[in-house]
């Protein structure tokens, strides 16, 4: 009799301990996994806040940069070159229109400097670098001012070249390799954030499937214990408690996974190809630049023909291709391209792009750009023709007119055509951050309401059996 009694005192103090550890290591596991779905939602919060607030716009600062001063010095030479002498003969609409360009990009450099020279903070090289854009503009700046200063008066039109050889100069060996390199030095920055951040959720969301694996267990081995020491096949508590549980580690690893998921779509997707576009765009207003060059300064015709086809080549690659051979071989690879999308016989930019479709509607906004593209580069070759039999007048009016069916005209056709395509990226660069964003604000909530409910429901359950030993 007194073994017996000795032994039932002996189990009624083991079950209770043994109940209250079972019950201390689930408080314990969901409270740890609550904490670390709590700093992974706070993190992602972070990471989105980084992106759209600061590694984005400072590449697209950069970029916009590099193509502001393609502009600026595009509109300079629009200037010289429809002025006419001190005005007379001037080509009223396209000077003017050319003196409102020059404006719009002299401020967006400005602008695009500040914002630059802000991001820039802590990076020592591209403080250096924002600096050293910064004096070169204000040198480049007063040579323009000259040169549109000398061609105000009659006869300074040969004064106004050279100080406009003399900026163009300063801005393609300083300005442009400076502003290009801000473009890669801010697109490498935002790399290392994504791979670090993509990097972090994916050993977050294995730490969460772990605890939450852990957790399960632990309460599948409380259900257990319960059933066999109490002959009850089912605790309605500690069961709650497994759901809520279970819910909460299936909306936390959705949290993670959707943060990755759209981490992924916002960068890789949308934004490669938001700056593939937008360094596409400022080689473009090079080009545009280099048939004006080619017009105002015969002396470096040969020079800014071989510019032409080098920024050609950069959007449109074709191997070999001279000016000459060059449009041909553009039919003929595109032929090739609409008869198969796998075989892209050229490079540059816009096969960037179209390795890089992703989004309904963007295929065919980069076929269009293309397209326009083409036409674009059929109007140089007949500005040449035109400079090449002496007609330099005609050669001029249809490189800067504005009417339909003018180069200028066709180049705007063009770069609508691209913005669409950036456009499109763009949009589902934003629409991923919101993604992002809203999956935290949803899913972290509940996921951590859930596991606060799976405590409290894993003490109530627990409350009878342990009342039982008192």
């Amino acid at each position: 009799m007194a073994a017996r009694a000795a032994l039932r005192r002996r189990f009624r103090a083991t079950v209770p301990a043994r109940l209250r550890l079972l019950r201390a290591a689930t408080l314990l596991l969901a409270a740890a996994l609550a904490v670390l779905l709590t700093v992974a939602g706070l993190a992602a919060n972070g990471t989105w806040d980084s992106v759209a607030g600061r590694d984005a716009p400072r590449t697209t600062s950069a970029a916009d940069l590099n193509l502001a001063l393609n502009d600026m010095d595009a509109q300079a030479a629009n200037m010289l070159l429809s002025n006419g002498d001190a005005g007379k003969g001037r080509l009223r609409t396209p000077y003017e229109k050319a003196v409102g360009f020059y404006g719009d990009a002299r401020r967006e450099i400005g602008h695009d400097l500040r914002t630059l020279a802000v991001a820039a903070q802590g990076d020592r090289s591209d403080e250096r670098t924002v600096e050293s854009l910064t004096d070169d503009f204000a040198e480049y700046q007063e040579l323009i001012g000259r040169a549109l200063e000398n061609d105000g008066h009659a006869g300074g039109k040969a004064s106004a070249l050279v100080d406009y050889r003399r900026a163009t100069d300063l801005l393609q060996s300083r300005l442009l390799p400076e502003s290009r390199t801000l473009v890669s030095s801010n697109d490498r920055a935002f790399d290392g954030e994504y791979g670090a951040a993509r990097s972090a959720l994916a050993g977050r969301l294995a730490a969460v499937v772990v605890l939450g694996v852990l957790l399960l267990a632990v309460l599948g081995l409380l259900q257990w214990y319960l059933a066999s020491r109490f002959h009850r096949i089912l605790n309605p508590g500690v069961l709650a408690a497994t759901v809520c549980a279970l819910l909460a580690v299936v909306l936390g690893a959705q949290l993670l996974a959707s943060s990755s998921a759209n981490l992924r779509t916002a960068r890789r997707d949308a934004f490669d190809s938001v700056v593939a576009l937008s360094r596409a765009r400022a080689v473009a207003y090079d080009a545009n630049a280099d048939e004006s060059r080619y017009l105002l300064d015969p002396q470096r015709r040969d020079r800014y023909e071989r510019a032409f086809l080098a920024k050609s080549q950069k959007l449109y690659g074709i191997r070999g291709a001279t000016l000459a051979t060059y449009d041909g071989a553009l039919a003929n690879t595109w032929q090739a391209y609409e008869t198969d999308h796998h075989d892209l016989r050229f490079t540059g930019e816009f096969r960037r792009e179209l390795d890089n479709v992703t989004f309904p509607g963007e295929r065919g906004a980069a076929e269009r750009t293309v397209r326009a593209y083409a036409v674009y580069e059929h109007d140089d070759r007949k500005i040449r023709s035109l400079v090449a039999t002496g007609q330099e007048r005609v050669a001029t009016e249809f490189c800067m007119d504005w009417e339909p069916g003018s180069s200028n005209a066709h180049f705007g056709a063009w770069m609508a055509a691209l913005d669409q395509v950036k456009g499109i990226n763009q949009a589902h660069f934003d629409s991923s951050v919101r993604d992002g964003r809203s999956a935290v604000d949803t899913l972290l909530p509940r996921a951590a309401g859930l596991l606060l409910a799976s405590m409290a429901l894993t003490a109530l359950g627990l409350r009878p059996r342990l009342a039982e030993f008192r």
